[in-house]
């Protein structure tokens, strides 16, 4: 068997995540075919690359040579990729290709940035990891990604990107069945699901950190299931487990969605890309936004700033976001209601 670059993109996603089901989640593949390639690719080299524990995978001594060695390939590939691409763009019209995670705000999104950008080629990527989909912004083959952070666990952010503020801290919701008995209540409190099932994706960056955090916080030790929520919402709904929910989630006749007290879950909703102009001699990467909601708008960089075929992110387009986002959070009743008792700047509309 002759190693390939996806071997080895394979072996370098094992070796940062610390785990096949993450890796596998981050190279679109299924957990059992990256459990087969890893081995395929340890019997052709006769050795063991990674040690398999408990916790995880760990590069052996061997492991680790070979990924060091793995890892400029794959970059000087991914970076061939990337000019190729931008090469095309320039013989094509404007495109804009966007990353994101998981957002209600998303559908909003796309339709407004179709009607403020007619003729433009508007593609879409999702992932669980917004680590993920920040590498592929740096590598040129993505040109915004809009992500959440969640809180104590920061993101790892490749030099040079710029960062707009979409929302500073937006409070994670509570997800339940309809006739779970603390679902009559308007808000929740940790105790009263200490005898439920939690259920958390793990390969959402920093997900699983973070509730097993403020879980022990107040003392808690409930059991845990690992999976995805689209898996989730089946178990929730007959009272197997209970999980935590963006806000603008909307409730089903079998499922309710409540906050919890004093909102120990959070994230930061942001706006990546690319600087419009740069390079060794270029500007140095700025941050734009506030503390709050909404963005520092600066210059308004317009279609074409970053090269004929690719559209800048300007603050228009982060308007459009900003704009999703608020008829997203305002269609879903109790986030509506918590933003009312907080007094939250997204019951009034941003100048555009």
């Amino acid at each position: 068997m002759e190693l390939e670059v996806r071997h080895l993109r394979a072996l370098c996603a094992i070796a940062d995540t610390g785990s096949l089901h993450k890796a596998a989640r981050q190279l679109g593949m299924s957990q059992p075919s990256l459990t087969t390639q890893l081995r395929r690719i340890e019997n052709s080299l006769g050795a063991e690359l990674f040690s398999r524990e408990r916790t995880g995978c760990r590069p052996t001594p061997l492991g680790r040579s070979v990924v060091s060695r793995a890892r400029p390939l794959v970059s000087g590939m991914a970076a061939l990729v990337a000019e190729a691409r931008a090469a095309a763009d320039l013989t094509g019209g404007p495109r804009l290709r966007i990353g994101s995670t998981a957002s209600r705000a998303l559908v909003g999104w796309l339709r407004r940035l179709r009607q403020r950008l007619p003729g433009t080629d508007i593609s879409l990527q999702m992932d669980v990891s917004a680590n993920a989909l920040l590498r592929t912004v740096a590598a040129g083959q993505l040109d915004v990604a809009f992500v959440h952070e969640v809180e104590g666990c920061p993101l790892t952010v490749p030099e040079g990107l710029e960062r707009r503020v979409l929302v500073e801290r937006e409070p994670q919701f509570i997800s339940m069945a309809r006739d779970h008995p603390a679902a009559a209540s308007p808000v929740v409190e940790l105790a009263d699901l200490a005898g439920d099932r939690w259920m958390v994706d793990p390969t959402v960056d920093g997900e699983w950190d973070a509730l097993r955090r403020v879980l022990g916080a107040a003392g808690l030790n409930p059991p845990v299931l690992h999976g995805d929520y689209l898996t989730a919402a089946s178990l929730i709904a007959v009272g197997e487990a209970v999980a935590p929910c963006q806000p603008t989630s909307r409730p089903r006749d079998d499922m309710v969605i409540r906050p919890l007290r004093d909102d120990p879950l959070a994230v930061r909703l942001l706006l990546f890309s690319r600087p419009a102009t740069g390079g060794e001699d270029g500007p140095a990467p700025r941050e734009t936004g506030h503390g709050g909601h909404g963005p520092d708008p600066g210059p308004d960089l317009g279609p074409g700033a970053m090269g004929t075929g690719r559209l800048s992110i300007g603050a228009e387009v982060f308007h459009d976001l900003e704009e999703a986002y608020r008829e997203a959070a305002l269609g879903a009743a109790d986030y509506r209601l918590w933003l009312t008792r907080n007094k939250s700047p997204l019951l009034h509309a941003p100048a555009a």
